[in-house]
């Protein structure tokens, strides 16, 4: 996706003020804290620092914005953060215990999005995957002079998203809507190529599908739909809050933000409809699948239908030539013996040949 080129014109919350930085408080980063930063005029400032005095550094200087990373925290760790930060205490509830759908809120004076984020898992084949799309989370708080992101699931890391925006200032002069807009970019970007090395597995399904004895199974199949709608429940609910965000839902989203919103709400269209023509092509796939399958056991029970009736004559023979009469045709002439064994024989030959001809065998 294209780079913003730049947000001039944004520098936060207040007028920029030529007070000289305070030192930053040296502290060791907690388990669940990635990281927490301060920006000031598009740059970060150097040093460790606490959500507490990162705020506090902010407000004192009357610019900037505080971005602080969380990793699965629970109720407890996260609370401090919620605290400082004035985070609803429903939107901190979801975004402890996960598990939701895309969705924009707006609480008071910030706002709280949930983006679905996945991963393709790689597999030699996709007729022997057990799994192709893993998902995530990221929940975003979004205020006037921060931005708290808050993950779920190990493939779900920002670390070089922020590495990529701090090495442009122009970028993060616009502050904590454009974090934002990164993040909402790049887990489109990921859905994007999720989606292309989805398209080859269903080519190579496709293939084998319709190849001669494949070793495609129902079962299979019903893998690959479940994946895709796995898919379809992270990309299809996000598309409402991206409009709402590039319509102006919330003043915390400058207008020179909003048109990268629409740019990022269009890739994510053409992953809707990718998802889409997926699934429906699945559902052909199915289709043509059990068709397949219901084939292959016709011409089973065709091949069994037809050893059965030749079984059958040997069987009737000797059935009838194995009871204990005295007065039986044929019981007491020497050439009785091979005279049946060659009507046994002759009668299962032209079975035989029948159902060769008939296809059946």
């Amino acid at each position: 996706m294209p780079s913003i080129p730049s947000f001039s014109g944004l520098r936060g919350r207040g007028s920029k003020s030529p007070a000289r930085p305070a030192a930053p408080v040296a502290v060791p980063l907690s388990a669940y804290v990635v990281d927490c930063a301060v920006y000031v005029d598009g740059a970060r400032l150097p040093g460790r620092w606490t959500h507490v005095a990162a705020v506090a550094e902010v407000r004192r200087r009357g610019e900037g914005f505080v971005w602080i990373g969380l990793h699965e925290p629970d109720e407890r760790q996260i609370q401090g953060v919620a605290e400082t930060f004035g985070l609803h205490e429903l939107a901190v509830e979801d975004a402890v215990h996960a598990h939701q759908r895309p969705k924009l809120e707006r609480y008071d004076d910030n706002l709280f999005m949930v983006l679905k984020t996945v991963r393709y898992v790689e597999h030699e084949s996709p007729t022997s995957a057990n799994e192709i799309v893993e998902t995530g989370e990221i929940m975003v708080f979004l205020g006037a002079d921060y931005i708290v992101t808050v993950r779920h699931g190990k493939h779900s890391a920002l670390h070089t998203l922020r590495e990529e925006l701090e090495a442009s200032a122009e970028r993060m002069r616009g502050g904590p809507a454009a974090v934002l807009h990164g993040i909402a970019d790049h887990v489109v970007d990921t859905y994007l190529a999720v989606t292309e090395a989805f398209e080859n597995d269903i080519d190579e399904i496709e293939k084998a599908v319709f190849a001669p004895r494949s070793p495609v199974s129902a079962e299979q199949m019903y893998l690959m739909k479940r994946e895709i709608l796995e898919l379809r429940r992270a990309v299809m609910p996000l598309a409402n809050p991206l409009r709402r965000l590039a319509e102006g839902c919330s003043p915390l989203v400058p207008e020179q933000v909003r048109s990268y919103f629409r740019d990022v709400d269009d890739h994510l269209t053409t992953v809707s409809e990718r998802v889409t023509s997926f699934d429906e092509l699945l559902t052909t796939l199915v289709d043509a699948t059990l068709a397949k399958i219901s084939l292959q056991q016709n011409g089973d029970m065709r091949k069994i239908t037809s050893w059965a009736a030749i079984i059958a004559i040997p069987t009737m023979g000797v059935g009838v030539y194995g009871m204990n009469f005295d007065y039986m045709p044929e019981l007491h002439w020497r050439f009785g013996y091979p005279l049946i064994m060659g009507i046994i024989f002759l009668g299962c030959l032209v079975l035989y040949r029948i159902f060769r001809k008939n296809r059946w065998l």
